[in-house]
């Protein structure tokens, strides 16, 4: 009993915190999404009316919403896995006897992960610029024709999946990396000695292997792919025709642009669901997998 008390002791500091920046806010995002909270009842709370589900009502008939939702499904289903693609593909040749200079690249890789995005996404802009970009430069030297990357309805995703990738592969790569490292050798030699090539290696030792660690790097990428939101902001505000407005983009417009922070606040609870469902389904599979 004194154990218990003394670790509900050492626990109390960080629950309080937790209840007070966390639970507390949330609780009242939600109290704010059953209300008409906009500019007149910032200015005046008497101008506040309970509308109960009423915001969410609203939202599921709006047809931006949906074309926001579709256009994140869309980042999420092509860059997620086209992000985890290039993270393990990344980390398999770092943990490869071939190469060199290991902690030189790990650094490298990862510095995009920690840099501002606002500030890289500045730069990709003018690296998909249509005449002076180098991108564009570069393809031109192939006989292919400058792209309007980001003015483009077919092509403006696309661009900002490939920045995405790009700025946040690093982080999975050093997750897959360190599990990779944990595999025991062992089960290389036994396999090369029985003949199995490194196709056969990667399938029958290192993707199992690496199983729960795939399993995390999944549920954090799919849950920050559907916070999209600082890459559309800065790059193309939603442009062209809506082909980049996000569901949290859209949220923001409606909180603080139209200032209809209750509707914005019933958005933020229906993304909560939605990524809650999505990383639920994951953790199944998951747990089917490790029972098979």
């Amino acid at each position: 009993m004194t154990e218990r008390r003394a670790a509900w002791l050492f626990l109390a500091p960080a629950l309080i915190v937790i209840g007070g920046f966390f639970l507390v806010p949330v609780l009242a995002a939600f109290a704010l999404s059953l209300t008409d909270f906009d500019l007149y009842a910032l200015a005046d709370l008497h101008n506040l009316r309970f509308v109960g589900f009423g915001n969410y009502v609203d939202i599921l008939h709006t047809p931006l919403f949906w074309k926001s939702l579709v256009n994140t499904l869309y980042f999420v289903i092509v860059g997620v896995p086209l992000s985890i693609a290039v993270s393990l593909a990344t980390a398999l040749l770092l943990d490869s006897k071939l190469a060199r200079c290991k902690g030189f690249f790990r650094t490298a890789l990862f510095a995009p992960v920690v840099t501002t995005v606002v500030a890289v996404a500045v730069i990709w802009r003018y690296l998909l610029h249509t005449r002076y970009g180098m991108i564009n430069y570069t393809l031109g030297h192939f006989g292919i024709a400058p792209i309007d990357w980001l003015g483009d309805p077919h092509w403006s995703m696309p661009a900002i999946i490939l920045f995405a990738v790009w700025k946040n592969f690093g982080y999975n790569m050093i997750i897959l990396l360190a599990a990779l490292q944990g595999i025991p050798g062992d089960l290389y030699e036994a396999a090369r000695i029985d003949g199995a090539s490194w196709s056969q290696q990667l399938r029958h030792i290192t993707l199992p292997m690496l199983r729960p660690a795939l399993l995390l790097v999944s549920v954090i990428t799919v849950s920050g792919y559907f916070q999209l939101f600082a890459e559309p902001y800065v790059m193309t505000q939603g442009d062209p025709l809506q082909s980049t407005v996000s569901v949290l983009y859209f949220m923001y417009n409606e909180g603080f642009k139209w200032w209809s922070l209750g509707r914005a606040s019933a958005i933020a609870f229906l993304l909560f669901v939605l990524i809650l469902g999505v990383t639920s389904v994951l953790l199944r599979i998951g747990r089917r997998g490790d029972a098979a």
